[in-house]
Parts: structure tokens; sequence; C-alpha cells
């Protein structure tokens, strides 16, 4: 059995401030560290959930919640001279127990005045990006691939999906395995809620409750017959319970005074035998007295 897949490392390409950078991650995990505005929330948020679900809705790129964030801001930034600009971002996954790997990512297309241009992709043949599979093709300068000649590039060792729906689907699929869309989005509204900023000092125990009370996956009814049934017999069983010892507290009582009933009539019993036992043994002595007279009467 293939073990868990874990985030190997995350890769931006002509995005924002970045030309081309990747961030590693140590057995699953990443800690960036800076000062306010060094772009660890850019960083992050260009990722998770970005990449997990392929939605650039503003509200999910700001980890306030404000929809002041747009996707072409990162892309293109006023008055900086350029009409367009392609972007890339991805994210390696690697199997925890061995060198398998799998890239997601997204390409993203800004052009002064039009709507954004984005397309996602796959790598599932062990390729890998910075490796042996590149982005950009050189021709003096990094230039990034167009959505063609990704689609080109990658051939048959991954797939280049057009729609956001079936990006999160297939993200799904071959990553998290949750049994529909509903619980995947689920998970990912809780990573977007728990990314908040100052978490700890905001957030009652109240609140987080709540929020992992949200998290939990709807049982169906199928799921829950077994346990209602179960609750229904420790009901039966208690209320079975309950009047076998009301019963017995019952049965007892009238035990205590049948019990006192007994030892009265044995009581009376014993004294009649012991009045007739005399009576017995003066009967006995007078017949005794009466034929020793008689004797010596003869």
């Amino acid at each position: 059995m293939n073990s868990r897949w874990q985030a190997n490392k995350i890769g931006l390409i002509n995005f924002w401030y970045y030309d081309e950078q990747e961030f590693p991650f140590v057995k699953g995990r990443m800690l960036l560290r800076g000062s306010n505005g060094s772009g660890k929330s850019v960083t992050m948020q260009s990722v998770v959930p970005l990449l997990l679900d392929g939605n650039m809705s503003p509200e999910r790129l700001d980890p306030f919640g404000s929809r002041d964030r747009k996707m072409s801001s990162y892309l293109l930034e006023e008055n900086d001279g350029r009409e367009e600009r392609t972007g890339y971002l991805y994210l390696e996954f690697k199997r925890k127990d061995s060198e398998t790997y799998l890239t997601i990512g997204m390409g993203i297309r800004a052009r002064k005045g039009k709507p954004l241009d984005k397309w996602y992709f796959s790598l599932t043949d062990g390729r890998r990006i910075g490796k042996d599979f590149f982005l950009y093709k050189e021709t003096g300068e990094k230039i990034t691939l167009s959505k063609k000649e990704l689609e080109n590039r990658i051939g048959d060792g991954g797939r280049v999906i057009d729609r956001q729906a079936d990006y999160m689907e297939y993200v799904n699929r071959q990553i998290f395995g949750f049994d529909t869309p509903e619980e995947y989005k689920e998970m990912i509204d809780l990573l977007i809620q728990l990314r908040t900023p100052k978490l700890s000092k905001d957030f009652k125990p109240s609140v987080i409750n709540d929020i992992l009370s949200d998290s939990l996956q709807p049982l169906s009814d199928e799921d829950l017959r077994p346990m209602s049934e179960a609750i229904e017999n420790m009901d039966a069983m208690n209320m079975n319970l309950k009047s076998r010892r009301e019963a017995h507290q019952a049965a007892e009582k009238i035990n205590t005074v049948l019990k006192k009933y007994n030892q009265k009539m044995l009581y009376d019993k014993a004294v009649r035998l012991e009045q007739a036992r005399s009576k017995l043994e003066e009967a006995q002595a007078a017949e005794t007295e009466h034929k020793k007279r008689k004797n010596l009467c003869c």
C-alpha cells in the first residue's frame, strides 16, 4: 500500500515580486519567518488554499477576508509598464516512504483591461519542476510557457485542466480522497478559518468549538442507524434494569415482612408445642401415679 502524500515544496514563477522561487517543506511542514510586510501572507495565500481548490476569489486570497486583494494585482501592478504577464504557482507532493512525486499547479495570464486567463495542471509521471521539467523556455531570458506550450511539454505525463471545479475534484481524488466535493470543500473552509491572523488573540474557546464542530463530517442516515439502534437498545436495557431494581426492592420488602410473619408464626407454634408437652408430661405423671395407687389397693 502506498504511503501518504506529504507537501514537499511550493514554487512561484514570475509572480508578484518573485522571478523564480521555491520554498521546501520538511516532513510536510514549513515555517515562514519575517517582519510585517515581508510577504509571508502573500506567499502562503498563493498556495493554501489557492492550489488546493483553484478558487481565486479575493476574499479567499486575503487572510482578513476582505475583497481588496485581487490576483491580477500580483501579476500586473500599477504603473509597472507591462501590458501582460504570465506566472505559475505549483505545489509538489511526495510519498512519505518513497521517491514518488506528484505536482499540482496553475498558470495565470494577466492583460491590462482584460479578464484573467487561468489554467490548471498536474505532473504525474515523476518529473519535478526545477529538476527535469521547467515552466519557462530559455531564449536569452526566461519566458514562461503559454497554456498550449505547457500542454505540449506535459504530454502524457500529466494533465491540463480548464475548469476550477474539475481541478478541485481532481486534487481531492488524487491526494486527499474525500468521498464528496462537499466534504473536501469543508476541509478547505476549515483551513481558511485556521489561517485567520491573530487566531489566539481574538478567538474564544466557544468560537474554536464552533469552527471544529462545523468542520465535522456530516453523517448519513446509514451512518446514524447503528448508533441510533445502539442508543435505543441502551434505553431499553436501562428501563429494564430500572424495572428489575424496583421489582427487587419490592420483593425485598415483602421478604422482610414475610420473614417477620414466619418468625411470629414459628414462635407461636413453639409456645403451643411447649404447652402441649407440659400437659403431656402432667398427664403421664398423673397416669403413673394412678397406676401405683391401683396396684397398692389390689
